[in-house]
């Protein structure tokens, strides 16, 4: 287990990403292939690879593109600077607002989009389809990641996933018994923990509500917790606005989330393992799980500007960032599973990808990850309009109050 110093940054970035009947999941969402009346732009993806042209231009996450200046010992950009000739020169962003406005302006040439980010910048042309036979790493990517709704369209591919993780259960093992396999524990009016509940602050939390729908009223007929129709959108809210009666705090900084179950102000929520790891670290009794009806959670993906100035260097990048040395790298230093299968070979921790559960489709076959809802809706259906992300932002205003 890392130390707090050498991850913290790295999870404050992800505190930031999210600019969010039958028991049994249905599955990750539905492919946006079978979205109907969403057509990109028509950009070509590059048909070549040449020379670099010197420098690459990247808007990321904290952690993602670390040269040794945050940590000496962390450093996977200085060789890959050397054996390209491709100088990196990077803009941290700190939300997904940011990162789509930064992309808009033309001088970056690649950017680490989260789920609630990527399908804005496809629909506006911002970025370009990638041309994966020219990114060899491409081939070790898990398939479970390959062709998702939130990094391609219509069958075509717009990037490379970076890697992923789940949006988890914790509680106090010494607070909360029996230990919950459900997310109804946060949900119950009810609940015996009123007070101590907490639940992430982002208006893509109303997901996680709807995968508690889906599994608790399928009579809703939800298949895609980021495709909700109006009457699906209002029965989530709902529950939110319902949840809010036994909420003692929403976060988003993970060290308050930590202190909070430290202290047992807090004893059941929503979390992620790396912030798990550190609980523990800090000697927190916790513990996690992930829920019968399954759980939001995240893949980052590399995208390469429409307009890239150095679409040579970025393509380079995007093969690097995903090669197995590189990518157990930032997986280890970010906390979360690697994109790459054979990274997991080069973990610094050999049980990181077991921690993270990198391996295990099963497991992420219960993760719908992050995906920016839109008007055209992502499960197929065609007599209907979703709710898009304006209206999920207005109406997480609403539900705190």
């Amino acid at each position: 287990m890392r130390s707090t110093p050498r991850i913290a940054a790295a999870v404050a970035a992800l505190a930031l990403a999210a600019a969010c009947g039958s028991t049994e999941p249905t599955g990750t969402a539905a492919p946006a292939p079978g979205v109907s009346g969403f057509t990109p732009p028509k950009i070509e993806a590059l048909a070549s690879l040449g020379a670099g042209e010197g420098q690459v231009n990247l808007v990321a996450w904290a952690g993602y593109v670390e040269d040794g200046s945050t940590d000496p010992k962390v450093d996977w950009v200085s060789e890959f600077e050397s054996s390209t000739g491709c100088q990196v020169n990077t803009k941290t962003a700190g939300t997904s607002d940011e990162m789509v406005n930064l992309m808009k302006t033309g001088e970056y040439d690649a950017v680490s989009a989260s789920g609630d980010a990527s399908l804005r910048l496809i629909a506006a042309g911002t970025v370009a389809p990638v041309n994966t036979s020219l990114i060899p790493n491409y081939a070790d990517v898990f398939s479970g990641l390959k062709d998702k709704p939130w990094n391609s369209v219509g069958g075509v591919s717009y990037g490379v996933p970076h890697g992923r993780g789940a949006n988890l259960l914790m509680w106090r093992t010494d607070k909360v018994s029996p230990a919950p396999d459900s997310w109804g524990v946060v949900f119950d009016p009810a609940s015996p923990y009123k007070g101590s509940v907490t639940a992430y602050d982002s208006p893509i939390y109303i997901a996680d509500a709807a995968v508690y729908l889906m599994a608790t009223k399928p009579e809703l007929g939800i298949k895609n917790p980021y495709a909700l129709d109006d009457k699906q959108f209002t029965a989530a809210v709902d529950l939110l606005k319902q949840q809010r009666g036994i909420i003692g705090e929403y976060w988003s900084d993970y060290t308050k989330e930590i202190q909070a179950f430290k202290a047992g102000d807090t004893v059941v929520g929503t979390t992620w393992q790396v912030i798990a790891n550190l609980a523990l670290a800090d000697k927190a009794p916790v513990e996690v799980t992930l829920p019968k009806e399954g759980a939001t959670g995240w893949s980052d993906t590399w995208m390469v500007a429409a307009a890239a100035k150095n679409p040579n260097c970025a393509y380079k990048w995007l093969d690097w960032i995903i090669s197995p040395k590189a990518n157990a790298q930032v997986a280890e230093w970010f906390g979360e599973a690697p994109s790459n299968a054979k990274s997991c070979a080069e973990t610094a921790d050999p049980k990181h990808c077991d921690t993270f559960h990198a391996t295990d489709e099963d497991y992420f076959s219960k993760v719908y990850y992050w995906t920016t809802p839109i008007p055209q809706c992502l499960d197929g259906r065609t007599d209907v309009t979703c709710k898009d992300y304006a209206e999920w932002t207005r109406a997480w205003t609403e539900i705190k109050g």
